[in-house]
């Protein structure tokens, strides 16, 4: 049986008990494994049953084990950090469950879980223990047969307000809020909106050597919709974000004319936005496709020139998976293979809530060309993926034919077909702000074909 990836909850229930008194228990007996179950059993579990004492210990138990499997003790029954953290907010409901809430959600699967829901929700799927249990599996998501692990996390996140009105339904803004992010995208609360989309596209890129400031305001101005000012750049957004800690910024003085800053995300920014949800990824793609998301572009397309297939493959999906966080997509599933799919496999499925919600579905192609049967292949997946725009990213050349049916299938349905070849991969290498180019070029042509000619 696969290690549990949801924490164990039995007894340990706000239908139960209460956390603020939890959590003096733990305080005030910090590092006595037996104090903390006598004290539990004292307050929540001696009128339970009758006369049955080793089924009221064993109730204290579970409890002391579900705050153990939720970080508020460790292994020797001392509190830890997050314990007095949560200690000190007792007293405030509102702060107290939001901090659990948050250190659920980016901690302990519960991004993972929450997005499951929501991927249920949006294709109309029955969400019960039964089926969830499943799609949580599909993800990579496990817990022992019959355990109430998925039932214990949604009754402290509804506390905080996550889950409202029926058993599963989410509220999307109030987790946003927990999690000091915007319109379902990392960033953090306390920074303007142009510093937040400034810092979300320069940790997109996942490159962490200096590079040019106006590449990153290009990325951010074409996937947000916001627009930096040129001559006061600095005032406005790098000196905040430096002053905050989330990156560096250097004026380049060489050459003649006006330089731009270059800049770099900090330790802090990569920690604070990109780290717990990398984790949360982990839990769902091979462990060497995580790997290679750690690495720059260029050394990505080092791995990809391997003769191993294998490796160049995953490098390819690496590559991928870089090019649709630059622009601002939401990670869903990697290398998805289930009935939902009828048997077939997708490389990488992104999707995105601005505005209007979209799903992307990405093919990668380590051939010499993207041919024909390629391009069919994913236009039938479409119906059971239900998404509305394909990526088709090669190393190689896009063959006529496979232009011809991406041509004739955009003219007659509401699909959009995105092409990213081999040349333009080398050029993103040396810019990652290409890529923007690349998808307006391929936007500017697919608004040709679909184009209405009005009387």
């Amino acid at each position: 049986m696969p290690e549990a990836k949801l924490p164990f909850g039995s007894e340990f229930s706000p239908s139960q008990v209460q956390l603020p008194e939890l959590l003096s228990i733990c305080h005030y007996n910090s590092g006595s494994k037996d104090e903390i179950e006598f004290a539990i059993l004292s307050k929540y579990f001696s009128s339970h049953g009758s006369g049955n004492e080793a089924n009221k210990k064993t109730l204290a138990m579970n409890c002391r084990l579900g705050l153990k499997a939720y970080g508020i003790i460790d292994e020797s029954s001392r509190i830890t950090e997050l314990g007095n953290k949560l200690f000190e907010l007792k007293d405030d409901d509102e702060l107290l469950y939001k901090e659990f809430a948050r250190h659920i959600l980016l901690n302990l699967n519960g991004m993972g879980f929450v997005q499951c829901i929501r991927d249920m929700t949006v294709a109309l799927e029955q969400i019960n223990l039964t089926t969830l249990r499943q799609a949580l599996a599909e993800r990579g998501i496990y817990y022992p047969p019959g355990g109430k692990h998925p039932s214990m996390m949604r009754l402290w996140l509804e506390k905080a307000g996550v889950f409202i009105g029926s058993r599963w339904q989410l509220d999307n803004e109030r987790i946003n809020e927990i999690l000091g992010i915007d319109d379902s995208m990392e960033a953090l609360r306390g920074l303007t909106q142009l510093q937040r989309y400034f810092l979300l596209a320069l940790t997109n890129t996942g490159i962490s050597t200096p590079q040019p400031a106006n590449q990153i305001v290009k990325i951010a101005e074409a996937i947000y919709g916001v627009r930096f000012p040129e001559k006061s750049l600095p005032k406005v957004v790098l000196n905040s974000l430096v002053d905050a800690g989330f990156i560096t910024a250097e004026k380049t003085t060489s050459g003649r004319g006006a330089k731009p800053f270059l800049v770099a995300p900090t330790i802090k920014a990569e920690n604070e936005i990109v780290a717990p949800l990398l984790k949360q990824l982990e839990e769902q793609t091979d462990p060497k496709l995580t790997a290679l998301l750690n690495k720059s572009i260029p050394d990505i397309l080092v791995e990809m020139k391997s003769s191993e297939t294998y490796v160049s493959g995953l490098a390819l999906e690496a590559l991928a998976f870089k090019l649709l966080r630059i622009l601002g997509m939401d990670f869903l599933a990697a290398r998805h293979r289930a009935e939902s799919t009828g048997g077939s496999e997708v490389d990488l499925l992104f999707h995105c809530s601005r505005l209007v919600y979209s799903r992307w579905q990405v093919q990668c192609k380590n051939t010499a060309q993207v041919i024909l049967d390629h391009v069919a292949k994913e236009i039938g997946l479409v119906q059971i993926t239900y998404a509305n725009v394909i990526v088709i990213i090669g190393t190689g050349k896009i063959s006529g034919s496979a232009r011809t049916l991406a041509n004739k299938t955009m003219k007659q349905t509401n699909l959009s077909i995105v092409f990213v070849d081999g040349d333009d991969i080398t050029r993103i290498s040396k810019d990652p702000a290409y890529i923007i180019d690349v998808f307006n070029r391929e936007a500017r042509a697919t608004m040709q074909l679909k184009k209405i000619v009005l009387d």
